[in-house]
């Protein structure tokens, strides 16, 4: 018996309905050599027996309890023992090269950490879904590929972060950088490894040549609602506390500021104002119970995290340049 190069890992809570597809598609690979790992996320919709029943292939790990999207891939990373390990989201179908292509292209860059998939939307195939993540000095995290027309991005861009719904990662950088930030629980945790991963002098990619096709808020249900507003919020104010050394906090703040005043009025608007409030008051609370958790800068992360800050002014740029192309 060999070890396959790929290990698979899909997290799932609740998602027995799009199992079926998400796991044939894995089946119709060109890549073949892979095994699938699941982290089920204490799932009461009968996950975990329809797994065992109908697909005794795929190693199961059965966690008693949710303990997010970044615990459990953690739970999946480790028991993990492929070369790389692509994540991948359970509301999703891989085009048959998908996972060929990014080992082609992570293979080809030792410097590269992660490698996602050109996500299309599952109702409207010629729509993008993220095709890269980008992170910006008003503390926001975006992707201006979203709602795009999919030919409008076929080359292989560096990006801040992949997007974890559909990333291949080396599994040993884990070891070094350390693994998802389990008190994220989930939304801002791929974009929060990919900035650190950055500081340790790696980089990040979308490969628009490997396709996966999205659902979308499989788990939490809408683009926009209470749960996700007051994570993202309060995620964000942590983000921005662990991987940024004081100075640049300080020389950030304005630009903070402000992007926080806006999203404000932005959730207000959608009557969810008190939601985004919260949040903060909840993102202030993750760093006084997380001093740990800072990233320790020095050497290389501290000449990492300037060239980051002038990254992150030029993606204001890139932020304006996509909102005003959407209005």
């Amino acid at each position: 018996m060999t070890m396959e190069s790929v290990s698979v890992i899909i997290p799932n809570y609740n998602g027995k309905k799009y199992l079926d597809d998400c796991i044939g598609s894995l089946k119709k690979q060109t890549y073949r050599d892979f095994c699938v790992i699941i982290v089920d996320n204490g799932s009461t919709d009968g996950s975990c027996e329809y797994i065992r029943n109908n697909y005794p292939e795929v190693k199961l790990i059965a966690l008693q309890k949710n303990i997010g999207f970044a615990g459990a891939v953690n739970v999946g990373i480790k028991a993990a023992e492929g070369k790389y390990v692509f994540l991948l989201n359970n509301d999703t179908i891989c085009d048959k090269e998908a996972i060929s292509k990014l080992v082609e292209t992570l293979s080809c860059d030792n410097k590269l950490f992660g490698v996602q998939a050109k996500m299309l939307q599952m109702k409207n195939t010629d729509i993008i879904d993220d095709a890269g993540d980008y992170y910006c000095a008003l503390g926001w995290a975006f992707a201006p590929s979203k709602d795009k027309n999919s030919s409008a991005y076929s080359q292989k861009k560096y990006v801040t972060s992949a997007c974890a719904g559909a990333a291949l990662y080396r599994r040993d950088v884990f070891e070094k950088i350390g693994y998802f930030d389990e008190v994220h629980f989930c939304y801002l945790e791929d974009v929060d490894i990919g900035y650190r991963a950055r500081l340790y002098g790696y980089k990040n990619a979308c490969e628009p040549k490997s396709l996966v096709y999205h659902v979308g808020s499989g788990s939490s249900g809408s683009r926009h609602n209470t749960f996700k507003v007051e994570l993202t919020a309060s995620n964000n104010l942590y983000f921005i506390y662990k991987n940024m050394p004081f100075l640049q906090v300080i020389i950030n703040i304005p630009f903070i500021l402000a992007g926080i005043f806006v999203k404000h009025l932005f959730y207000a608007k959608k009557g969810l104002g008190m939601a985004h409030i919260r949040g903060l008051i909840k993102g202030i609370k993750k760093i006084l119970d997380n001093p740990d958790k800072k990233v320790h800068f020095g050497g290389e992360k501290l000449l990492s995290s300037i060239k980051m800050q002038l990254e992150l002014w030029k993606n204001c740029f890139l932020l304006l340049r996509w909102f005003v192309a959407f209005k």
